[in-house]
């Protein structure tokens, strides 16, 4: 149903990391198996993992994985702004999709910030003309007092978007009941007015032992909990950034004892877009491992390179980490070696920035080796390539010949272009649709078939794709061929009705509804 402009309301939290992105993600899917035409938004992002809309531009992941649990395309509107960390106090800042500028934390809040307002309440209002209700979500803490004067993603836009506001608090972490009155404290008579309830997440154990600080926290403060949500293991809600990494190296996974595939994910400062692996994570007889130094690597039957950043920068990292030296024996041994994006771009032999789009300091004469493995060649452009793809495995390496014809599908987000040193080389896939662009033969297999890179992010969400390639894999360990594939696709459709069915079990919803000033259906 369209109601006319949109109603508002505001996922804020106590501090980064509380669960406001998966709250928010199970609140738009609520508002939409109810019936409301419902849309994410979040003015200011700062992540690594990013989503390619269908018109190829890029907006932070969380807002796309918001866009699909609300069943619609993502489109800029939902993220204007999106901040991608490069190197230390210098960040790329994407507006509208598309780059803007580098520019560090200082040279952000001081040139660009006074005149961000108009592009995210812009935005906003475009959002509001096309839907019933916007589920919109902030960024850390409200309470941020050095950086509320040009705060443009809390406080200040819940002002501008006349929005009530659900603060949320993850006790998981302790300090439950501190976080919330201490962020209450900070803020401003006018800002804590706007807070119209609590949420507590993360929790295990009996609620009833809870309860009397609840009652204290109404008591204290004159605002109702509206719930509390329970800690919710193994969401298959893709990560938006670098954070979760921790939560998801759990102790237990990594001792699977139905485990017989072990694949490790080599995980260097600047990873961006490790979302690519959860397909991993849900097959049965797989282990997956993110890694940081040599040690960690130990004997895995896969390693992949992931995306980056920064990929001269975590070049540097690999080889000073010793990891270089690690995975050539592992790869010596007989294990598989995969790059996407910024990894498939260090299996080349040369990487040169004569512009300076990465290490800063044009030098038309400055290379750096890469890791050696595929005969190939990258240069760094000033210009982005964001753009969707679609096509199919056509590689000329008989150890590919099974998985040729197969259909892959996914997204493209790079500064450079690689290409082959000679036209022997084995390409691993023929690009049918790529935004409208001609067809084009892109990645490339080494000459004995186990090492292979692409720009195609998301390649292993293609079920048939990663069923076959692992059950290479199994095959050679002389393992068990698993059976039909697994549909991704169907998990995550589950996992967004699996967070909205346990907010309708521990969140007030009828008072939310109240809250957001529409009627429950």
């Amino acid at each position: 149903m369209q109601t006319g402009r949109a109603r508002t309301i505001m996922l804020q939290g106590t501090a980064s990391d509380v669960g406001k992105s998966v709250v928010t993600t199970a609140l738009c899917r609520v508002l939409k198996q109810d019936g409301w035409e419902v849309a994410p938004y979040k003015s200011q992002n700062m992540a690594l993992n990013s989503y390619v809309t269908l018109d190829g531009k890029e907006i932070g992941r969380a807002q796309g994985v918001q866009a699909e649990a609300c069943e619609i395309p993502a489109t800029t509107d939902m993220n204007p702004i999106l901040i991608k960390p490069m190197k230390e106090m210098n960040a790329q800042i994407v507006v509208h999709g598309k780059p803007y500028a580098q520019l560090s934390a200082q040279d952000y809040r001081r040139d660009f910030l006074p005149f961000a307002k108009q592009i995210v309440v812009d935005a906003l209002e475009r959002l509001r003309a096309r839907h019933d209700v916007i589920v919109i979500e902030g960024a850390g803490s409200p309470a941020e007092i050095n950086l509320k004067d040009r705060d443009i993603v809390n406080m200040r836009l819940a002002a501008w978007a006349d929005a009530p506001v659900l603060l949320v608090a993850d006790i998981d972490r302790g300090g439950v009941f501190a976080s919330i009155v201490g962020t209450l404290e900070l803020l401003e008579p006018e800002e804590r007015a706007r807070v119209k309830g609590f949420i507590i997440n993360k929790f295990r154990g009996d609620k009833t032992l809870l309860q009397p600080g609840l009652d204290w926290l109404e008591q204290r403060t004159g605002i109702p909990v509206l719930g509390v949500l329970p800690f919710l293991p193994q969401l298959d809600i893709e990560a938006e950034d670098s954070m979760a990494l921790v939560r998801r190296q759990d102790p237990a996974d990594a001792k699977r004892k139905d485990a017989v595939l072990d694949i490790a994910v080599i995980r260097y400062p600047r990873i961006s877009n490790f979302t690519d692996f959860d397909p991993f994570a849900a097959e049965p007889d797989v282990r997956l491992r993110y890694v940081q130094t040599a040690a960690e690597l130990g004997e895995p039957d896969i390693v992949i390179l992931p995306g980056t950043k920064n990929t001269l920068g975590d070049l540097e990292y690999l080889r000073s980490a010793g990891l270089d030296d690690a995975i050539a024996a592992r790869v010596a041994a007989g294990c598989r070696l995969a790059g996407i994006c910024g990894g498939y771009q260090m299996l080349g032999r040369k990487l040169r920035d004569p512009h300076g789009v990465e290490s800063g300091n044009p030098d038309e004469t400055a290379d750096v080796a890469g890791l050696g493995y595929l005969p190939l060649e990258t240069v760094f452009y000033p210009e982005k390539r964001t753009e969707r793809a679609s096509g199919e495995i056509a590689c000329s390496h008989p150890a590919w010949a099974r998985m040729n014809g197969i259909e892959v599908a996914g997204y493209e987000i790079h500064m450079g272009q690689t290409a082959p040193a000679h036209e022997r080389m084995h390409r691993l896939m023929a690009l049918i649709d790529r935004s409208g662009n001609s067809p084009a033969q892109e990645g490339a297999v080494s000459e004995d078939g186990r090492i292979w890179g692409t720009y195609l992010h998301g390649i292993f969400h293609n079920d048939r794709f990663r069923h076959t390639w692992l059950n290479l894999a199994r095959e050679e360990k002389g393992l068990e061929l698993a059976g039909q594939p697994f549909v991704y696709r169907d998990r995550q459709q589950l996992a967004f009705d699996r967070i909205a069915e346990a907010v309708r079990q521990h969140l007030d919803m009828v008072k939310i509804y109240e809250i957001i000033g529409i009627r429950k259906a």
